[in-house]
């Protein structure tokens, strides 16, 4: 049943297409992807791909733009080899919080990006919890939207007691705190908080909901520099929280993320495999889950005319 099926990979996250094609039970398509002397990127599909159904697994993370051109050139060639259907497994879609003109003259990058994949020759996007669902508007192309809230639910699920309280780090995540609330039958918390400018710090202002003598699970869709989540954290403890832990898909950890995180008052975060996590920020704070076996479910029921949405039902 998957003898047409092919699974690709750049450079971004080859451990993760690794698992992925484990958990499927097919070898990893064989490709050179690399730069010459000059930067320019340079690829080579090794085998054979005409008619074939053709995953590429690339997460559009650090380094952001050389991640990009590579899925963009392998999905380029991978459509002059004639390849029947090409999908573009970006399972963290980078440049997507410019998903909208919020000041005068900027760009709408998240829309730029899903153009670039379109006229690269990408048939469909398979992706984890965008940071928002109008993305999926931008694409004129099928997208399947996963999201690792089961996958980080069970965990806290099974590992922690009755007396959690979901938070949502601000009032646009209310909807995806409200589905981790649901799961684990808890109250639910908001931070109200608004960003002051362009260099990813925000300001927290309030705390609507109960969190005193109760363990705090803030949730969000990515970390990047933690700023946001320690001052959530922070707020948390000040109202009351016995302890705070996050739940987090995407875990970015740019600089200087694991620094704030070593020395603030979060005692555990759980994120998943999105992209890599380096050995030297996986500190004893950290706990990383594996997307991997999720994705390859999706890929199978792409690949065999199956349901996506039947997976989270």
């Amino acid at each position: 049943m998957l003898d047409e099926l092919k699974v690709f990979t750049g450079n971004a996250h080859p451990a993760l297409a690794r698992d992925i094609c484990d958990s499927l039970g097919i070898p990893l398509g064989k490709a050179e992807v690399f730069q010459f002397a000059n930067e320019n990127t340079f690829v080579r599909i090794l085998e054979n791909v005409r008619e074939r159904d053709v995953f590429v697994i690339q997460p559009i993370c650090t380094p952001v733009n050389t991640s990009l051109m590579e899925l963009l050139i392998m999905i380029d060639a991978l459509k002059r080899a004639s390849a029947a259907r090409i999908t573009a497994v970006t399972t963290y879609y980078g440049y997507g919080r410019t998903d909208k003109k919020d000041q005068p003259r900027v760009p709408i990058t998240a829309r730029l990006v899903a153009d670039l994949l379109t006229t690269a020759g990408a048939n469909r996007v398979l992706t984890v919890d965008l940071h928002s669902e109008q993305i999926q508007g931008f694409f004129n192309i099928p997208v399947d939207e996963l999201t690792a809230q089961s996958i980080l639910s069970r965990y806290f699920k099974e590992n922690f007691t009755d007396n959690l309280v979901v938070v949502a780090t601000d009032v646009g995540f209310t909807k995806q705190a409200r589905d981790y609330a649901t799961k684990l039958t808890t109250p639910l918390a908001i931070i109200e908080k608004r960003r002051t400018d362009n260099n990813d710090k925000s300001k927290t202002y309030n705390l609507i909901g109960d969190v005193s003598g109760r363990c705090a699970l803030l949730v969000d869709d990515e970390i990047a520099t933690g700023g946001s989540i320690i001052s959530a954290a922070e707020m948390l403890m000040e109202s009351g929280a016995s302890e705070v832990y996050v739940g987090a898909t995407h875990p970015i950890f740019s600089d200087p993320a694991i620094e704030r995180i070593k020395v603030s008052p979060i005692k555990g975060i759980v994120v998943t495999d999105t992209v890599p996590v380096p050995q030297e920020k996986r500190i004893d704070k950290i706990t990383v889950l594996t997307i991997a076996p999720l994705v390859a479910e999706a890929i199978r029921r792409i690949h065999t005319g199956m349901s996506i949405g039947a997976m989270f039902e």
